[in-house]
């Protein structure tokens, strides 16, 4: 090489600049080593520290908890601040790498943490004053990802308050960060640990929550333009937000498609193909509040706390460790069930907004025989004070509710709920409850009586605006659904199915523990006075008879069998338990009824089947608790009974318009409670079991009659639509069948004995002397 400025140097000034060169180059590559050597050990804690051998081996990053279906979907996520699921490289699409080494990291296959070239246009470009691009590579933004050495003040020094100083330090460390990873790791697991990090916007952390957050998809799902939109994001989430900045995103897709095509990724035509393209999303951001079976999950979030503190871990490792956690849920009987609940609560919704139009719907009767009902003063002022505003208030207003309803009174911008979608508003505070009082709800549960695992959970219309659970929580009173306990009772007791008793007045006095006379009345105020089978007063719900068997059986008796068979709310020794009058929830109702069907073994509800670490070790495991609380020829007797409510003249014959009682045996029971203020169902297959609860947030909104507001009205359409989604699945385990009976069963019509068992002696219809003048308290149906 002939360089002009060198002809003019005399040899012994050139000797000398080549030492000044190499003495201020060794000088320079000792300074650089001994400021390493320092940044590594911290000298004289001018560094701060450096990410330690144990944290480069098990880099810590925040990852969600899955909750993960019987059918292997996942039905939603527990996170704090991150929302990231970790993937491993085989889910990495082919695209997406080009896309990513294309526009972020050319040389990624050949360096060793730092480009060396990338750092030289960067710093070329400094002195130029013309920006060349970034020059950090895949390996330095891990390493920035992960130890958050930018953020975290761990990593700060004395250096760090010297503005120059301090992005020279932090440089240095992820340098020098990167490289010890690629000394640690091969370049598909620097990829994979970096995908797993990089934020994408809108809460999605790591590649595989951005494919499920803007396409609902798998990332070894995504197209080739998906692959370019996401990498074209990584450079400034927000301002590339394809849901909020859409031309910015395009734009952007447009230049990692050119980049692909520029380094050999995809031939022109196919990128020129590609940039024509609209971005399409299918954007579906995870929250607590989105999602299916938010009920279930909030439920399930108390249970995993409490199992995993018990094995050691903190409270705070159920959003950030990764677990994950598989359930009984079948992801598809959740939509199902969700899907009914809809098309069932949008149709009474309607047909009580109907009975209502422009009144207030919180009403009482308006005397105490009275058929006519009248709005209850100050029930929403009531209401309000039960509230989390009244209550911030009141720290500000003290005792003045006069102030504070004034101010609850004043309009605000909010967001409400209606069967029609969200829709934004202005409302006062006051005229919100008005609006959320109006609704009535619903708790729907499925469960396999086999093995108690629960299949679908619905505890609300709408977890985001109704956050009560209506499956667990809420306790109402259960009508006519618990009658089954106290037939239960008389028949474990020796009295025969095959006794015929007579529709009549039952009265109880003072041999029964009551003060005054008390006589329960049928529905419809009306007693027949015929002699009818246990399975003919089950299936049509004959109060009497109820009062009947409970008069001779005792309550105390009935409530220890009900307690035996899983309902665990305390019940009142009072002979008006037979209809119902204590309060238990749906999930509990149900628990016990699953003992008839699964031939008289409680099995204690399942929710978990076992819960992982994130490296796919099992930290607990959960096992069905079953026991024996009646005997098969019991519980089948019970079956037997229940049936009688969908053959003809029962109270849920009208199951046959969904189409599962053909080729089907179905055991039922409906309920109804006094003014309609709940409305019950229950409904047995040999193999699939469910509840429905229909009502009002209070028990004073409700229908005005028992043509809209019994149970067979209100709640049991539910689970015919759930049941008819479910036979229509021919994927699914749940088929039509018949009930097992056991061995040596006897069954004549309404009639089953036991093996052993004769008919009983004919001594007339059982009934009692006349009774006295029935009461005018208010029955369950």
């Amino acid at each position: 090489m002939n360089l002009p400025i060198l002809k003019n140097l005399a040899p012994g000034k050139f000797s000398f600049l080549l030492k000044l060169f190499y003495r201020f180059f060794y000088l320079g590559l000792a300074g650089f080593l001994f400021f390493i050597i320092a940044l590594n050990f911290n000298l004289f804690w001018l560094f701060g520290k450096m990410p330690s051998v144990d944290d480069l081996d098990n880099p810590k990053s925040d990852v969600a908890s899955e909750i993960i279906s019987s059918d292997n979907k996942i039905l939603g996520k527990f996170f704090l601040y991150e929302n990231r699921s970790n993937m491993t490289f085989e889910e990495i699409p082919e695209s997406f790498i080009n896309a990513l080494i294309a526009t972020e990291d050319v040389r990624f296959t050949k360096h060793s943490g730092i480009d060396a070239r990338s750092m030289l246009r960067v710093f070329g470009g400094l002195i130029t004053f013309n920006k060349k691009g970034g020059g950090s590579t895949i390996s330095q933004q891990l390493a920035k990802n992960l130890f958050k050495l930018r953020q975290d003040e761990s990593y700060e020094g004395f250096l760090y308050n010297i503005p120059v100083l301090r992005t020279l330090t932090i440089k240095a460390k992820e340098w020098v960060t990167a490289i010890k990873l690629e000394r640690i790791y091969t370049k598909s697991e620097i990829m994979t640990m970096y995908l797993n990090t990089i934020e994408f916007s809108s809460n999605a952390y790591g590649l595989k929550s951005a494919s499920k957050t803007y396409f609902k998809k798998l990332p070894k799902d995504l197209e080739p333009e998906e692959s370019a939109l996401l990498v074209g994001m990584i450079q400034n989430p927000s301002k590339y937000n394809p849901k909020f900045f859409p031309k910015n995103s395009k734009s952007r897709r447009d230049v990692v498609i050119s980049q692909m095509v520029k380094f050999n990724k995809l031939t022109p035509e196919e990128g020129e193909s590609m940039t024509e393209m609209p971005i399409i999303l299918n954007y579906a951001p995870e929250s607590h509040n989105y999602g299916v079976a938010q009920y279930f999950r909030e439920y399930l979030k108390d249970i995993v706390k409490k199992d995993l503190k018990k094995l050691g871990y903190e409270e705070s490792d159920l959003y950030t460790k990764g677990f994950k956690i598989y359930t009984t849920i079948d992801s598809r009987m959740q939509n199902y069930a969700e899907e009914a609940m809809k098309t069932h609560m949008k149709d009474q919704q309607t047909k009580f907004n109907n009975v209502y139009k422009y009144k207030n719907p919180w009403v009482q009767r308006k005397s105490e025989n009275s058929s006519q009902y009248v709005e209850i003063p100050n029930f929403i002022e009531n209401n309000a004070k039960r509230t989390d505003v009244y209550r911030m208030l009141k720290e500000t207003y003290g005792n003045d509710d006069k102030a504070i309803l004034a101010r609850m009174r004043e309009k605000v911008p909010m967001r409400i709920f209606t069967w029609n979608g969200e829709r934004d508003t202005v409302m006062s505070h006051i005229d919100s409850i008005k609006h959320y009082k109006r609704f009535l709800n619903i708790g729907l549960l499925a469960m396999d009586p086999r093995n108690g695992n629960i299949k679908a959970w619905v505890g609300g219309i709408n977890f985001k605006h109704f956050k009560f659970d209506n499956v667990y929580q809420s306790r109402r009173q259960p009508g006519s659904t618990f009658k089954p306990f106290v037939y239960v009772t008389a028949i474990d007791n020796g009295f025969s199915t095959c006794e015929k008793v007579v529709d009549e007045p039952i009265t109880f006095g003072s041999e029964d523990g009551l003060s005054r006379s008390y006589t329960p009345k049928n529905s419809d105020g009306k007693y027949s006075y015929a002699s009818l089978t246990l399975r003919q007063a089950l299936g049509q719900s004959i109060n009497s008879v109820s009062a009947r068997l409970i008069k001779e059986f005792k309550p105390s008796k009935v409530i220890e069998y009900a307690h035996q068979l899983g309902i665990k709310s305390e019940l009142p020794n009072s002979p008006s338990l037979c209809l119902g009058v204590g309060e238990v929830s749906l999930f509990e109702l149900l628990a016990g009824y699953a003992v008839f069907a699964n031939q008289g073994k409680y099995t204690e509800p399942m929710v978990l089947v076992r819960i992982e670490d994130k490296n796919g070790q099992v930290v607990k495991e959960y096992l069905p608790d079953q026991k024996e609380v009646l005997s098969k020829e019991t519980a089948y007797k019970m079956i037997h009974l229940m049936r009688g409510a969908t053959a003809g003249g029962g109270t849920a014959v009208g199951l046959g318009r969904f189409g599962v009682l053909d080729g089907n045996e179905v055991a039922a029971k409906t309920g109804t409670t006094s003014n309609f203020s709940d409305g019950w169902f229950m409904g047995m297959t040999q193999d699939l079991i469910g509840g429905v609860w229909v009502g009002g947030e209070d028990r004073a909104i409700h229908f005005q009659s028992i043509e809209l507001g019994q149970g067979a009205r209100i709640a049991m359409p539910a689970w015919g639509l759930f049941m008819q989604k479910v036979y229509a699945d021919k994927d699914l385990e749940y088929k039509k069948t018949k009930f097992l009976v056991p061995e040596g069963i006897r069954i004549a019509g309404d009639c089953v004995l036991s093996p052993n068992e004769g008919f009983p002696v004919p001594q007339g219809d059982l009934s009692t002397q006349p009774a006295l003048k029935p009461a005018d308290d208010d029955e369950l149906l």
